[in-house]
């Protein structure tokens, strides 16, 4: 069996990423399997190419309802005999597809793991040659992941009905000890097991100090002009407050969270995928496993609540393997905001999680470490001082001895009782004129005004500092007054330093080190926009998304090959048989026409 030559006819690549032939081999040997891949690590080649090999069917389990109908169709597309079935069909829609599959004509299903909690679902699968089982998303499955889910409990049936056939677990984002998890609770035996790197070269991650959200988050996507883009805010609230607000700007952006009917959030989604919207403004509840390759920037507005989150958001860019940018916006208030909602936690364990995820999170974005280096290490794995591709790695960067500023904030703090907010605080180092400043005669003290020579700005960005640097804390037991550390009081009797690092940014044009060989320069512009112009049009006369056709990376590819031929077409990558069959008369023609043949 030549695996490359159906890799090349099927799907038109001319070899396998890495780990991707070891798992296939090792799931047509009838090997159980737990894959920890990234984002754009080619996952689904791992159960798609098995199914057209394994004289049967091949299940695929996956939360992604809103996407099953996309993943069925560039799996069609490529010349697979595929079907999905979840509550969007209706009843005569199922019942087309159960006759397809009792008929055997239907060799890859996908279903969600609700579907597969009904009542003698899985007896009803056994009248069905079932070859093997992927679970993607296997993180789900354990409740230390960060996007558990009761109903994927329920796979741990698979083994009790199917004992002899292969189970693989996939996931973009896995911790050990939520590897372990996923291993026990599939009850997967002696799995091959895949950790490959974490590391994502494309993606260059940034972290700013947040002031003014709506403008720096406009800025950057005006930097990213007519790209697509993500941004992740964390209430509902402020996501459609950022939909509104880039909107006003003349940006092409839409809310999307779960608030908003089902039907709304479909043809939201079903807008970016197909490129008629440029930016989606959500909450978390977007985008896990989002088929669009060719995001180039995901921006967080505030502060994710763990790492795992923010790796699996961020991988949602540069799925393509081309360069795309991670923005970050952080402020103390964050911090405080992510710890009110963890203090009125009631279960103890979930706590002590919640509160070492903060801990981790706001480490990530406050400590002067190559960033890239905190991420891998989290996921246990060993990286350089320096990537060379983060602001931490590219920025200037300047240490600056912040003390006798930091004992003013403090000594206000405490010369207040330790019983006011931050801003209350920074009134007092400014030496305002405040009714609230006269009730409590705090005029009076020998900080006030102590800071008038600088801006009100200044002086916050001090106070978020002192939080990030655990050297006070807000109190949100007492309206989030402003409370010295022991750390603090060091620092406020000189017994310790502060220190604050000013960063000037340096604009990273270059392209990735992971560019290199994927034709994302020196193609042809001009040929590009009309082919993807016509791919478009294709897309939207069939009512699928562009990339499924063709990806960004295809066109730019061809527009370097510039094919006139068969031949040269299936040198393209992502070209195989079928899509040379389907496509090659459509493209062939369009780029002799350019070429002036």
């Amino acid at each position: 069996m030549n695996l490359k030559r159906i890799l090349k006819d099927q799907f038109g690549y001319k070899k396998f990423r890495d780990n991707q032939e070891d798992i296939i081999k090792a799931v047509l040997d009838g090997r159980d399997v737990f894959a920890a891949m990234p984002t754009g690590g080619g996952k689904s080649i791992c159960y798609q190419l098995p199914s057209i090999v394994f004289d049967g069917l091949s299940i695929v389990v996956s939360p992604l309802v809103a996407l099953m109908k996309d993943q069925v169709d560039e799996a069609v597309e490529n010349g697979l005999n595929a079907a999905f079935i979840n509550s969007s069909l209706s009843p005569a829609e199922a019942q087309a597809v159960y006759s397809d599959l009792f008929k055997g004509r239907i060799k890859l299903l996908y279903l969600s793991p609700e579907r597969l909690s009904l009542d003698g679902y899985y007896e009803k699968l056994r009248d069905l040659p079932v070859k093997f089982f992927a679970v993607d998303e296997a993180h789900c499955l354990s409740e230390w992941g960060h996007d558990f889910r009761p109903d994927y409990l329920n796979l741990s049936r698979i083994k009790k009905y199917f004992p002899d056939v292969p189970v693989a677990a996939f996931t973009a984002t896995a911790t050990i000890q939520v590897q372990n998890d996923i291993i026990n609770l599939l009850k997967l035996v002696d799995p091959y097991t895949v950790r490959a790197s974490f590391n994502r070269p494309e993606l260059f991650y940034r972290v700013e100090q947040k002031n003014g959200a709506l403008d720096q988050i406009t800025a950057f996507i005006r930097d990213h002009g007519g790209q697509a883009g993500i941004v992740y805010r964390t209430s509902r609230k402020d996501v459609e407050k950022t939909a509104d607000y880039l909107v006003s700007k003349g940006i092409k952006a839409r809310a999307y969270h779960a608030g908003l009917p089902q039907k709304d959030r479909q043809k939201c989604q079903d807008a970016f995928n197909r490129d008629k919207i440029d930016v989606i403004c959500a909450t978390i509840a977007f985008g896990m496993g989002i088929n669009k390759m060719n995001v180039r920037f995901v921006v967080h507005g505030d502060l994710p609540r763990s790492m795992e989150g923010y790796y699996q958001e961020t991988g949602r860019a540069g799925r393509d393997g081309a360069e795309a940018h991670c923005l970050l916006l952080y402020s103390g208030g964050d911090m405080m905001k992510i710890q009110y909602h963890i203090n009125n936690m009631h279960d103890g364990i979930e706590k002590k999680k919640a509160e070492a995820n903060l801990r981790r999170m706001s480490s990530f974005a406050s400590v002067n470490v190559c960033r890239r280096k905190q991420l891998l290490e989290y996921f246990d794995e060993p990286a350089d001082e320096h990537c060379g591709f983060c602001d931490i790695c590219t920025d200037k960067i300047e240490k600056i001895n912040a003390s006798v500023d930091a004992q003013k904030v403090m000594s206000a703090v405490v010369r207040t009782g330790e019983r006011f907010g931050i801003v209350h605080v920074i009134d007092v180092v400014c030496g305002a004129d405040t009714e609230k400043i006269r009730k409590f005669g705090h005029e009076k003290l020998k900080t006030y005004g102590a800071g008038s020579d600088k801006p009100k700005s200044w002086w916050r960005s001090i106070v978020d500092d002192l939080i990030r640097q655990d050297a006070v804390y807000q109190d949100a037991e007492s309206y989030n007054a402003v409370k010295l550390n022991p750390k603090g009081r060091e620092i406020l009797y000189g017994r310790e330093p502060f220190y604050i690092l000013k960063k000037e940014v340096v604009t990273v044009k270059t392209a990735s080190k992971s560019l290199a060989g994927l034709g994302a320069a020196n193609y042809d512009e001009a040929l590009y926009a009309i082919l993807r112009e016509y791919r478009n049009s294709l897309a939207a006369d069939k009512n699928i998304p562009s990339y499924i056709i063709f990806s960004d990376r295809s066109l730019k590819d061809m527009c370097i090959i510039k094919p006139v031929d068969n031949s040269s077409f299936l040198r393209v990558h992502g070209v195989g048989e079928k899509k040379l069959s389907e496509y090659g008369p459509l493209f062939i023609p369009k780029i002799r026409e350019y070429l002036g043949y």
